[in-house]
């Protein structure tokens, strides 16, 4: 039984931080952003990327907006060398970009890492040990100063070599530092280890070093992991001499939070990927991270505005899918199905279009769509739970059909029989085609073959009267009618009372333009109501506005006889 298994877990001890506070601060800028996907994603794929998809990628982040790209592990492979070298030497690395290198901190490895860097303007080396209590305990059987002083060594060597760079070239160089599983280590150990490192690199107020701080698996609520960050950063010496960066990952499902809390707690800097990539459950999500802000107002300095064009390179080069769900991105994101939904996204929009706020003012949609490459057609989709209102908001964003609001019900329930019947989502061609075969395409009982009208001036009271005259045939039968009125609706109105058709009364009439320029088409919408004051819509299309409303007059009578079959 599982409930039975959990006791062999062991619970997280908490930081004691009674005073903290991050809690009541909020996130006002957006952090350095550091891309891991080439290294840290890549090595979580079944299949790592190829030399031309990783330049892909790295083309792809540059142009969404990151100075910071950790472009691989060069001391650990031939192809992991050869990405390095290919940015380097095809001069395909922007002025202003740095690229990050990772290495262990063992004298080789750091060694290669410095050849694979040569001829590089601007690069971060970024070099780890594991310092966690577990590791200590299982893998390395040794204690925390002997940890101590894997990194003292290595940051000896780094900064020995750099130096060395330096003077030989005039590259740009910096220094970062992972006490990998930081999570997972004391506390205080892993301040302490932190400042020993800072210390033996020469950091400075003006040169500071990164000190990298990875949630290297998630072990924690996000709170927590805010509480360790604040911890650390109240408790480094040197803390003037340091840019604090996180790097979170996603076992509980939380990278995204821990983020964020992590920010608030005094981090300046962040790690991660797109999509979240990344080792078992993947990396922060940086995607997320950005747009979260972005909905806050806050400009996260990463350009999303072609979303879908990045998710496609991501998938092409990684062989990974963003599922329908994933925030932002996927693409049922901006989708509605239930009726309460539709109606607020609705009225939502039509707000946005009256009023002409300066605000994204639409519930349920957090951010505009247009925002991230998306348009407005798929937001609201129609299947079996889908309200009176959404099918003719699809009908509306994808045709311009604007029916009247009193029409929803109406057409709203044909469309849900016919999510039904199908068992399935209707794409907005089948919605139109539902309102084209019940509304414009009805000719019986009644058909209305040929009309005529005229006005005339009334010389005893200067009224201007409407005639109409047509050809009305039902019945098997051609019938001549004629009436006069007021207007082109009352006139033909008169005509059907003269052949016994008075059952009927109008309600309401509506139309709009189909269209536009000269091939543009009135489209009229009339309600009538029968004699047992039950009310049915009528739709008529023409390019003549008054005979587009002849023709609804003609639909709504069609549909309230029940008799819709060819004679």
């Amino acid at each position: 039984m599982l409930n039975k298994g959990c006791k062999k877990y062991i619970p997280f001890s908490p930081v004691s931080l009674p005073d903290r506070t991050w809690p009541d601060k909020v996130i006002t800028k957006a952090p350095i952003w550091c891309s891991v996907d080439l290294r840290d994603g890549n090595q979580a794929l079944i299949d790592p990327m190829n030399l031309e998809e990783k330049l892909l990628f790295f083309k792809t982040l540059v142009e969404i907006g990151f100075k910071e790209i950790e472009i691989g592990f060069p001391s650990a492979s031939e192809t992991e060398y050869e990405i390095c070298r290919a940015l380097i030497e095809r001069n395909l690395i922007p002025d202003d970009v740095t690229i990050q290198v990772l290495v262990q901190c063992r004298p080789h490895l750091i060694q290669k890492t410095f050849e694979a860097i040569d001829g590089a303007k601007n690069v971060i080396v970024h070099f780890y040990n594991s310092t966690s209590t577990l590791q200590r305990k299982v893998v390395f059987k040794t204690d925390m100063q002997g940890v101590i002083d894997i990194a003292v060594e290595g940051a000896k060597l780094v900064r020995e070599l750099t130096e060395k760079e330096i003077a030989r070239t005039g590259a740009n160089i910096r220094y970062e530092y992972s006490p990998e599983s930081f999570s997972g280590t004391e506390i205080d150990n892993a301040v302490l280890i932190c400042e020993k490192v800072l210390e033996t690199l020469g950091a400075t107020p003006e040169n500071k070093v990164i000190l990298n701080l990875p949630n290297t698996v998630e072990m924690s609520t996000p709170n927590h992991h805010a509480d360790q960050i604040e911890y650390f950063c109240r408790n480094l010496k040197h803390r003037d001499c340091a840019i604090i960066s996180l790097h979170p990952h996603n076992d509980r499902g939380t990278g995204t939070a821990a983020t964020e809390l992590g920010i608030l707690a005094g981090a300046e800097r962040v790690e991660g990927t797109l999509f979240g990539n990344g080792e078992r459950t993947g990396n922060a999500d940086i995607m997320n991270v950005a747009m979260n802000m972005f909905s806050q107002g806050v400009d996260p300095g990463l350009d999303f505005s072609d979303l879908r064009r990045i998710r496609e390179i991501y998938e092409k080069c990684t062989r990974m899918t963003v599922p329908p769900r994933y925030p932002y991105a996927g693409d049922l994101v901006f989708t509605a199905f239930s009726g309460s939904h539709q109606d607020a996204i609705s009225k939502g929009v039509k707000y946005m279009q009256d009023s002409d706020s300066p605000y994204w003012e639409v519930p349920y949609l957090p951010i505009d769509p247009a925002d991230v490459g998306r348009k407005y057609e798929p937001i609201i989709r129609i299947n079996s739970q889908s309200g009176k209102g959404g099918a003719a908001f699809v009908m509306q964003q994808s045709f311009g059909y604007e029916l009247p609001k009193a029409m929803h019900p109406e057409f709203g329930a044909m469309v849900k029989h016919a999510c039904d019947e199908a068992g399935r989502e209707l794409k907005p061609q089948e919605i139109f085609d539902i309102f084209r075969r019940e509304y414009l395409e009805i000719k019986y009982p009644y058909n209305l073959k040929q009309y005529k009208l005229y006005e005339e001036n009334e010389a005893e009271s200067d009224n201007t009267v409407v005639h109409f005259e047509g050809n009305l045939r039902f019945r098997h039968e051609d019938h001549q009618i004629s009436g006069r009125g007021n207007g082109p609706i009352d006139a033909f109105f008169n005509a059907l009372r003269t052949i016994g058709i008075t059952d009927y009364q109008f309600v309401s009439y509506s139309e709009h333009a189909v269209g536009a320029g000269a091939d543009s088409k009135a489209l009229s919408y009339i309600q009538l109501r029968d004699k047992d004051g039950k009310t049915v819509f009528g739709a008529g299309m023409d390019g003549n506005i008054s005979l587009a409303s002849i023709k609804g007059i003609i639909c709504a009578i069609n549909r309230a006889s029940g008799e819709q079959k060819k004679q």
